[in-house]
């Protein structure tokens, strides 16, 4: 097989190296000269390694040999240094990477031909596009390719400071805030990457400054970690990291291979990594299908696509919390280091632990400390944050974790913190089905054999608005035949098939108001410790928040929160415990509610007494798109909590120890709703 390469980055040179081993016919044309490149070192993790090492021996010796390796990250915050072990890395100049690579393709016999400008035109029965994330190639066919800025401003020096860590320094200056992530990779020259958002960046007059002009401005910034150390430029000029996207990945017998396929942010290190594992899977795909060049792209593109989307969704999440780090300044230091190596989600909890044991001793131990306002004691020992009581206000629970049960004894004596109860409606009328419970007396007793295992009772109460009237055993808002009337902020039916709700009016206003401070004094007497509201899923005082329900051309339209916390303020005046506000943060869906907008809600909801905000999303229309994983609200409450100053109440199919461990030691969440997965071991064990 004739193979065209376009593009002699890692990728390219790896992939010719690995088929020409196989026997096929290879040239590789690049534009640029041997030796020209961007940045400095490159990354790989112990995984990458090993896939290497099987793949091509002699330039896995050759590479390895090269390395700077080293096991620590430092975080430079608030004067302090954390140091957190047990994290493995290696790193290799990026120019020394490609001269490994170039020899050992002539070696092989591969043609190499360099500055040469791309053409597809070339005859071949595969060409290969690993022209980088602008890729020529790329354009001559429809791969559905989307590239989008990613992240902050930053720009890529190197210094001669060889630092002995992954090192990040976060810097306060009256323009904002800057942050630097560094690394070595030889035994001279270290990386050093500074990044900032593009606001502090024009405050800073950036966006005037030379090359020459910006490199001393950030001599000058960081001349306390540099010391006697200098930074150096390679066309280093400040960039918007690329995010790149393609649908499909492969044309007829034009196929994509490294950024010319996907980037992911630099925050994770791993653009090198998956650009050199894509070059494996698709020489692999060939060993597979020698003769059949359409079903070894397909069978590439199956195995590579899922990879590389789960490294974009963690490479995203970290570009995104360092474009709002600053929201975090308040953190202690130790949880301010937590916060930061937890945020993509790839080190949790537990593997923090697994990997730097005195790390997470002290974590936890400041944890407990600071949850019941004592110094740390050096050297003391404390249960996981799960396990650590929480105090607001009046109110103390036992520990972190909330359960929402049909069966409230049962999970009090499971061990959850705080138990709620499932939808409450606070009138007849306020239903979502006819199963539907309404708050009275007969909670009472249910309420006390949850304080006699030892936790806290919570009720969520709420009213169905334009939701109400539906089956409770056919699906999700399947209308009754019969059912009751409706309200709603609007008279927007929640599906095609919903009864049109009428328009609350100001004399229903003030019925539906009176109907929640009833019920609020009920759940008093029924010995409640905790009221949930519902402003959340579309029910009725969520139509009210969100533009895609709220279309009216009053007061409550151009003021969107003034019924609802009429609300909050009659409530908050008759309940005197925990007050709960179960909040649609965003509706992940076009022109509905932002998340800017959602935290602005939990702002306002706060302002007026609210002592916890419990973080939904989505839900409002029936045609919502949550982006449910694992953990897809945790990020959403990690903004609310700091950005909006409240404590937060966090779900999203958190089922391990170990999840809720890592939200609250890293401050994202206040309490975790806890949705263990069943299992046949709990049968066994009893």
């Amino acid at each position: 097989m004739r193979v065209s390469i376009v593009g002699a980055g890692p990728s390219g040179l790896y992939l010719a190296i690995l088929l020409r081993k196989a026997g096929h016919e290879v040239s590789i044309v690049e534009r640029n000269a041997p030796d020209a490149t961007f940045g400095w070192g490159v990354v790989f993790s112990e995984e990458t390694l090993g896939a290497l090492r099987d793949a091509d021996y002699a330039t896995y010796l050759e590479i390895t040999d090269s390395f700077a390796r080293w096991t620590s990250i430092d975080i430079r915050y608030r004067g302090e240094v954390l140091r957190s072990s047990g994290h493995t890395f290696s790193a290799i100049k990026r120019v020394h990477l490609l001269t490994i690579l170039q020899a050992r393709c002539r070696e092989l016999g591969v043609a190499l031909e360099f500055g040469t400008e791309v053409s597809a035109s070339a005859p071949a029965d595969l060409v290969v596009a690993a022209d980088g994330a602008n890729s020529t190639l790329r354009r001559s066919a429809d791969f559905g390719t989307s590239s989008t800025p990613q992240g902050c401003k930053y720009v890529w020096f190197g210094t001669d400071l060889v630092l002995d860590a992954f090192t990040f320094v976060f810097r306060e200056t009256e323009h904002g805030l800057f942050q630097v992530h560094a690394y070595p990779f030889d035994e001279h020259t270290s990386t050093w990457i500074v990044e900032t958002t593009e606001a502090t960046w024009r405050r800073a007059g950036l966006d005037r400054m030379s090359e020459e002009d910006s490199m001393a401005f950030c001599q000058s910034l960081f001349a306390q970690e540099l010391g006697e150390h200098r930074l150096m430029s390679n066309r280093s000029v400040w960039l918007d990291f690329p995010l790149v996207r393609n649908e499909s990945w492969h044309q007829g017998n034009l196929v994509l291979i490294g950024d010319a396929a996907h980037t992911a942010h630099f925050s994770i290190g791993s653009g090198t990594k998956l650009a050199m594992e894509d070059a494996i899977a698709l020489a692999n795909a060939f060993v597979r299908h020698p003769s059949d060049v359409e079903s070894a792209l397909v069978d590439y593109e199956l195995e590579r696509q899922p990879v590389v989307e789960r490294f974009q969704q963690a490479a995203g999440d970290s570009a995104a919390y360092f474009g709002r780090v600053g929201s975090h300044l308040s953190l202690a230091p130790i949880q301010f280091a937590a916060n930061l190596l937890t945020r993509s989600g790839r080190i949790s909890h537990a593997n923090l632990t697994q990997r730097d044991a005195r790390f997470t001793r002290v974590l936890d131990a400041w944890f407990a400390a600071d949850a019941a306002g004592t110094p740390l004691v050096p050297g003391a020992v404390a249960p996981p944050p799960m396990f650590t009581p929480l105090r607001v206000g009046d109110v103390t629970l036992r520990n972190r974790v909330v359960r929402a049960a049909p069966d409230l004894p049962a999970a009090a004596r499971a061990g959850a913190g705080l138990v709620l109860t499932g939808f409450v409606a606070v009138s007849e009328s306020g239903r979502t089905t006819p199963a539907c419970p309404v708050l009275d007396e007969s909670w009472a007793p249910v309420v006390k054999e949850v304080h006699d295992a030892g936790a806290l009772a919570g009720v969520r109460l709420g009213h169905a608005g334009r939701r109400g009237a539906t089956r409770a055993s056919a699906g999700v808002d399947v209308p009754l035949a019969d059912g009751w009337p409706l309200l709603s902020a609007s008279p927007l039916p929640y599906t095609p098939f919903s009864a049109v709700p009428a328009e609350l009016a100001d004399g229903d206003m003030a019925l539906v108001r009176d109907d929640f401070v009833a019920a609020a004094r009920r759940a008093v007497d029924a010995g409640f410790d905790v009221l949930e509201l519902d402003l959340a899923d579309g029910y009725l005082l969520a139509s009210f928040l969100s533009p895609l329900t709220n279309h009216r051309a009053d007061v409550y339209g151009a003021e969107p929160l003034r019924f609802p916390l009429s609300v909050v303020d009659a409530v908050r005046a008759a309940w005197p415990g925990l007050l709960v506000a179960r909040l649609t943060v965003t509706d992940w869906a076009r022109r509905g509610t932002t998340v800017e907008q959602g935290i602005e809600h939990a702002r306002a909801v706060a302002s007026h007494g609210v002592d916890l905000v419990h973080v939904r999303a989505g839900h409002t229309t029936a045609t919502s798109r949550p982006e449910y994983r694992r953990g897809y609200l945790t990020t959403l409450s990690d903004r609310v909590r700091h950005e909006a100053g409240v404590a937060t109440l966090v779900g999203g199919y958190l089922t391990t120890p170990d999840e809720v461990n890592t939200v609250v030691a890293a401050g994202r969440a206040d309490l975790c709703l806890f949705e263990p997965a069943p299992t046949p071991l709990e049968k066994a064990a009893s």
